[in-house]
């Protein structure tokens, strides 16, 4: 075994990574006098002019710093520090914990004495494992400090057999109502005229969604200078359709089930599958609880005030924020998301419901003449690309089409009349009577004489009559 030199003895034979030697100076080979730590060499040296009880005392000089010390030391300084004011103490624990994971192990499988000094693999291990503890403890401890994040998880809708039962209010709405949605006036006012829109009849709309949308003109945005909602769509909700209700009321008994009125009008409970999300909503009239739904405007008031609406005439404005075809029964939250938003800011999260959605805004401006900007078209077109054949739909405030015009009668048939027969020839003039020859004298003795000759009864002015066989006078003789 080689034994560390002294002042007298010769440099022993240099010990490898075999040998079990103890820890000292030793010639590596090279001349010069190395430092064996046990189990490998180090990168200490010792100076050529070292007396002897100066080398018995020397100790390893892997504590001494190096230039890959300084360097590293100083990035691994920096992260730390960034690691604590970003994330705090816990942050910094974690952060000195992965980068003593790193170090310690380099020098576990290189055997190199590291950046940080750690002079052996065994050193190395133990560093392992500290830093191990350190990385787990500071995430743990990181991770109970931060706020739960909360999620949402959607559960399928499940067929319900049973008859739905009355809705339970909820405490707070999730929206509130806005000037464009409002709540249902306190009393139902009649609108001064009578519904009026653009299209001259139904037949205009009655195509295909996509066909209907090739036919609207493609523009910029006007302006949204002068807008206000009851000064140019007049206040809400306006009877146009002149039932004696209002149209909110109107609109919530034609979509929600179930419904519990009061009154004609008043809808005071009821159940609705909101088309934007396919969410299920128990409506309850209330303070807190009426916005759950709300009345949407398919295509929004402003929107159409800067897509044509402002040529319009105030009653044909009035039906446009009143018409059937341009409201729907929603819920509230994702009528707040969506604002005044077109087709090409915003969808319904419901994708089974995006063609219906999309063919009613392109039958809402057409009816009403409006525009669409060319983003808006490109993205009706895309949607209803996916359903080419989903149709438009007609408003009922539009007229039905004038019946078609009786056809006119046929021209008489002029029929020439037959030509007049030729007149019969006259007949031949007749021929002048004979006058008869005296019939010769007859004489009957009495009745039985005319009797016998077959000449009973015999008449006044017949031969052989003579008023004694006339005893009744009558003018017949022998009548008897």
């Amino acid at each position: 075994m080689p034994e560390p030199i002294d002042s007298t003895s010769q440099q022993p034979t240099r010990p490898t990574a075999s040998d079990t030697v103890k820890a000292g100076w030793y010639d590596d080979g090279s001349g010069r006098q190395r430092w064996w730590n046990g189990t490998q060499w180090t990168e200490d040296y010792l100076s050529a002019n070292a007396s002897a009880k100066s080398v018995r005392a020397a100790m390893p000089s892997w504590f001494e710093p190096t230039l890959s010390t300084w360097l590293v030391g100083s990035v691994v300084v920096v992260f730390l520090l960034i690691a604590l004011v970003s994330t705090g103490f816990y942050g910094l624990v974690m952060m000195a914990g992965m980068a003593g994971l790193i170090t310690a192990l380099y020098v576990i499988f290189t055997g190199r004495r590291s950046w940080a000094l750690i002079p052996s693999r065994k050193v190395a291990a133990i560093t392992l494992v500290g830093c191990l503890l350190a990385t787990g403890l500071g995430s743990s401890a990181y991770g109970s400090t931060q706020p739960a994040e909360l999620v949402a998880v959607e559960e399928p809708a499940v067929a319900e057999e049973k008859p739905a039962p009355t809705p339970t209010p909820t405490p707070k709405p999730a929206a509130e109502f806005t000037e464009e949605a409002p709540a249902d006036p306190a009393t139902v006012t009649e609108a001064s005229e009578a519904a009026a829109v653009v299209v001259g009849d139904t037949s205009a709309t009655d195509t295909t969604a996509l066909a209907l949308l090739a036919t609207i003109p493609v523009k910029g945005k006007a302006p949204k200078t002068g807008y206000d909602r009851t000064g140019m769509f007049g206040s809400a909700w306006l009877d146009v359709d002149r039932n004696g209700c209002d149209t909110r009321n109107d609109i919530l008994a034609r979509d929600l089930t179930t419904t519990v009125k009061s009154g004609p009008c008043k809808v005071m409970t009821g159940n609705l599958t909101s088309p934007f999300t396919a969410a299920a909503i128990g409506f309850v009239r209330g303070n807190d609880t009426s916005a759950l739904v709300q009345i949407d405007h398919v295509v929004a008031l402003s929107n159409a005030w800067q897509t044509g609406a402002q040529q319009l005439t105030q009653a044909q404005r009035v039906s446009f924020a009143n018409d059937p075809l341009n409201l729907l029964a929603v819920d509230g939250r994702s009528n707040a998301q969506k604002g005044d938003g077109d087709t090409a800011t915003w969808l319904p999260s419901n994708k089974g419901f995006r063609c219906g959605y999309v063919a009613r805004q392109v039958s809402v401006k057409a009816t009403y003449g409006l525009w669409v900007t060319q983003a808006e078209r490109d993205a009706m077109a895309r949607v209803l690309s996916d359903c080419a054949s989903e149709r438009a739909l007609t408003s009922s405030f539009t007229p039905a089409p004038a019946p078609a015009p009786a056809p006119p009668p046929p021209p008489p048939v002029v029929v020439a009349p037959a030509p007049a027969p030729a007149p019969a020839p006259a007949p031949a003039p007749a021929p002048a009577p004979v006058a008869p020859a005296p019939a010769p004298s007859v004489y009957y003795e009495n009745c039985d004489a005319v009797r016998a000759a077959g000449a009973a009864p015999i008449y006044a002015g017949q031969p052989g009559y003579a008023p004694k066989l006339d005893r009744d006078k009558d003018g017949i003789g022998c009548d008897t």
